[in-house]
């Protein structure tokens, strides 16, 4: 293409959030027009850019590139491959509907949500398709500001604990990711994605490299046990808060792994592997049983997100096309079926204003095509046949039986845990029927409006589509895994030990042993 299409993507929700800024602030319903149709237009740049997407063709697609700070090798560089593709159309999907689905419900301050949303828009498109490291580090914690905001201006009771831990859990994991970044700039002497990947580091710097991104990456996931900040971020969130966490920031983390651990550090991903599929598996089984335990509606979909992204993280590990494939389908199909998970949440909190799961039932009744929305995304999250579900862990459970048939059968028993508790909950809130006269005393309420079906609809598409041809979505992705070499090397299931039994190589020296990279050429001088 002739025209910076990234460019645009980032760009335009940048400046529709300045535009936004000089309406007058009571004019909610121009607002929310106005952030609709930016987000929209976005939309249609995406598909656009997708449309023009050579899927034969393995590497990176409209590159642009030009300097950015003088005298350092940090420059202003984008491009997608198949798999950022994805992560970015869906960002471009899930903003607009997070518009439609906060039309009525978010009711005071509108300017600054919308500029909050479009700020976030871009910072996720940002994210995904910048090829520079500090130009990643730079959007990857852009992304914290406008959530922050959303969720500790329009959250809940709790929203400003739960806004704070948030920002604080992924700040403090970020800052060990930046020194990680500074020490690989000094040490290759480029900031550059692609170089970096090609760029062979020591063994033993490997390591400690290796660990500061996974402090950032584990928490961003979020990762057995540094996930504790996600069942309450979700609970406090707007809906739109918790459908673009869920859709698209917990696919940060995963991102990182595919871009930054596995292609730059081989040795120490492999030294790792072990401890991944540990936390991973703990994550499947834990997450599930939390879940089965909720009588809050949204924390229960809250910690199946815990389960669900354990199968990325040892699938991302796995050691084969399989297993990563699979991971990163699981991604994109969590992202589309979490979000409309919430977006059911949130539209029967609108009307019974309550997400206690006792207190909601004979939906089938009241609300009959709510119920089948929800029985819908309800099968396609335990992975029915025929939904994107079933694609994304389908792979990852062949690639990981490759490596080690007991993880695969402890994450298959998450699959059997994830449908447990998604049938329990359609039986209390959409086939247990209350009486005749408790109906007759509750105030009536209605079914779902045609802007709450616009937003439904094409969320059941992209399930059914991604259930049905997988290979749409999965071809490009599997070029792009075989042309980065970011497979991790493959281990044998006598490898694969328990976290206590892994021990430290003696070629692993403690922090103080290992030689300071080479201080940067800058030079500073003082003046009297």
């Amino acid at each position: 293409m002739d025209w910076p299409i990234l460019s645009l993507l980032i760009g335009f929700p940048l400046v529709g959030g300045l535009l936004l800024m000089v309406l007058p602030s009571n004019e909610d319903r121009l607002i929310k027009i106005s952030t609709l149709w930016i987000s929209s237009v976005n939309l249609l740049l995406g598909a656009w850019m997708w449309w023009r997407f050579d899927t034969s063709n393995p590497g990176l697609q409209f590159v642009e590139r030009m300097p950015w700070i003088p005298n350092t090798p940090i420059e202003y560089s984008v491009g997608v491959d198949g798999i950022s593709l994805f992560f970015i159309l869906l960002a471009c999907v899930l903003t607009p509907i997070c518009v439609l689905a906060s039309w009525n419900s978010i009711k005071e301050k509108w300017k600054s949500f919308g500029v909050a949303f479009l700020l976030l828009e871009a910072s996720m498109i940002g994210t995904f398709s910048v090829q520079d490291s500090i130009l990643f580090y730079l959007f990857f914690e852009a992304v914290l500001i406008p959530m922050f905001m959303i969720i500790g201006i329009w959250g809940g009771k709790n929203r400003v604990y739960a806004a704070y831990k948030f920002f604080l859990y992924t700040l403090i994991g970020s800052v060990l990711m930046l020194i990680a970044i500074i020490v690989m700039w000094q040490v290759a002497g480029t900031t550059d994605i692609q170089k970096l990947q090609n760029f062979e580091f020591d063994e033993n710097l490997q390591i400690w490299l290796w660990l500061g991104f996974f402090a950032s990456f584990a928490v961003k996931t979020p990762m057995w046990p540094v996930h504790t900040w996600l069942p309450d971020a979700h609970v406090q969130a707007p809906t739109a808060g918790s459908v673009i966490l869920a859709g698209v920031l917990l696919k940060m983390g995963g991102y990182g792994f595919i871009r930054f651990s596995l292609p730059m550090l081989p040795e120490a991903s492999e030294f790792f592997t072990p401890l991944i599929y540990a936390l991973s598996a703990i994550a499947v089984v834990y997450g599930s049983f939390c879940a089965l335990a909720q009588d809050d509606f949204k924390k229960l979909v809250a910690y199946s997100s815990v389960a669900h992204m354990g199968f990325v993280t040892i699938g991302l590990f796995g050691g084969n096309t399989e297993a990563v494939t699979g991971a990163v389908y699981q991604m994109i199909s969590h992202g589309v079926v979490s979000a409309a998970l919430f977006l059911c949440v949130g539209a029967i909190y609108d009307r019974r204003h309550t997400r206690q799961i006792n207190e909601i039932d004979s939906l089938g009744k009241v609300m009959p095509r709510y119920a089948r929305y929800l029985v819908f995304f309800s099968l396609a999250s335990i992975g029915l046949p025929g939904t994107s579900g079933f694609i994304g862990e389908f792979l990852v459970l062949i690639g990981v039986w490759k490596s080690s048939p007991l993880f695969a059968i402890l994450i298959a028993s998450g699959m059997v845990l994830g449908a447990v508790y998604m049938l329990y909950l359609v039986q209390r809130v959409v086939f247990k029927t209350a009486n005749n006269a408790e109906l007759a005393n509750r105030r009536p309420i209605t079914d779902l409006s045609l802007r709450e079906i616009a937003y439904f609809v094409p969320l059941i598409w992209v399930t059914l589509w991604m259930g049905i041809f997988p290979s749409t979505f999965s071809k490009p992705v599997e070029q792009s895994i075989a042309s980065e070499q970011i497979i991790a090397k493959q281990i044998t299931a006598e490898q694969i030990t328990a976290p206590e039994q892994i021990t430290a190589p003696e070629q692993i020296t403690a922090p103080e042993q290992i030689t300071a990279p080479p201080a940067p050429s800058l030079q500073l001088t003082t003046t009297e």
